[in-house]
Parts: structure tokens; sequence; C-alpha cells
């Protein structure tokens, strides 16, 4: 009975401190965060955490899992609200985002301390890899179903759009303006046009 009534604790402790870390890792990186300020943030304490998390990077890899599993999920039903592939590309470049706080796995490229531990890059890795294959199937249906010309290659156009989203942001927070992310984005969207219809 005493082992029952301590479960559901442990399990609240530990997605508490996973949710700290995820919020914490958008915020400001993971070289900037310290364990102690994801105790803080999960109220829980020391002996909690390193009983869930012997070291940062586990607590880290597992919130980057997370991050992966939950946006790609939450991405995926809602490109499946538009009508055609190249309305949800479209839908995908004007997604409402704010542009100076950045994307939470573009972030990740830019701290060597994540690049340089494999448990710590591959989520960030696999996850735009996602996002590019994703938006190479839509792109792809898009020439299939007569919406989109067919003289372009659709993994390199992928790849731009993705590169596009991120370069807004970085754009975004270096000029402090969320009119710098939205030009870049309304630039994509022109580029987007011109491959529509045939050649």
């Amino acid at each position: 009975m005493e082992s029952t009534e301590r479960r559901p604790a442990a399990a609240t402790s530990r997605e508490r401190l996973v949710e700290a870390t995820r919020e914490l890792l958008w915020e400001q990186g993971y070289t900037s965060t310290t364990p102690a300020e994801i105790r803080t943030r999960a109220g829980v304490g020391q002996g909690s955490m390193y009983h869930h998390f012997p070291t940062k990077v586990d607590i880290a890899a597992e919130a980057m899992t997370r991050n992966s599993a939950q946006l790609e999920r939450a991405m995926d039903d809602y490109l499946k609200q538009t009508p055609s592939p190249t309305e949800s590309v479209r839908s995908y470049l004007s997604k409402p985002r704010d542009g100076q706080k950045g994307c939470r796995f573009g972030r990740m490229t830019l701290d060597n301390a994540v690049l340089e531990n494999e448990r710590l890059r591959g989520p960030v890795a696999d996850s735009l890899t996602w996002y590019r294959q994703r938006i190479e199937r839509l792109l792809l249906d898009g020439q299939a179903a007569g919406e989109l010309r067919e003289d372009f290659s659709a993994e390199a156009v992928a790849a731009t759009i993705i590169a596009i989203v991120q370069g807004a942001h970085v754009l975004a927070r270096a000029d402090r303006s969320q009119a710098s992310f939205d030009r870049v984005i309304a630039g994509g969207l022109t580029l987007l046009a011109g491959l529509e219809g045939r050649p």
C-alpha cells in the first residue's frame, strides 16, 4: 500500500522536472540552464531530481525527445487541416510564431554543448529532418496533383523552406523585431507562389 501511494508523487515530480527543462531550454538554451534552476522551476528537491535524472544531460535529452514527439504530432495535425498539399505548405510558412522567441530546435543548434553530445544533438537533428521530409512530401503531392510545377526539386525546396523559417527567427532576434520575421516569411510565401501552376 505504501509503495502504491508513492508512485503518483514520483511520477508527478518526474513530469514537472521534464516540463521545467523544456521551458528553460527554450528560454535560455542548454548551457545557460542549471540543475538548480530546473529544480526551482519544477518545485522539486535535489534528491528527487537526481533519483530520476542523474545528470543534466539525462534530463535535457528527455526534454528534447519529448519536444520532438509533441511538436511533430501537433504540426502534423495542423497541416492536415488544410484542403490541399500546397495550402499545407503555405500554412506551415504563415503559421503564427513569436519571431524573437525562436524555434525550440533551431536554438539548440547554436549551443556547442548540444552539438558535441550525440544524446542532445540527435533529437534536434531528427526533428529538423522530420520537418524537412514532411514539407518535401507535401511538395511532391502538390506536384503530383498539378498544383505545383514539376521543374524543381521538392527536396531542395523543402530544405529552403525550413531554412527560411529558421533564418527569420535569427533576423528577428538580431533586430528585436517581429517585423523582421514577418518580412522573411512574406518573401517565402512569394517564392512558393512562383512554384504554383505549370512552367
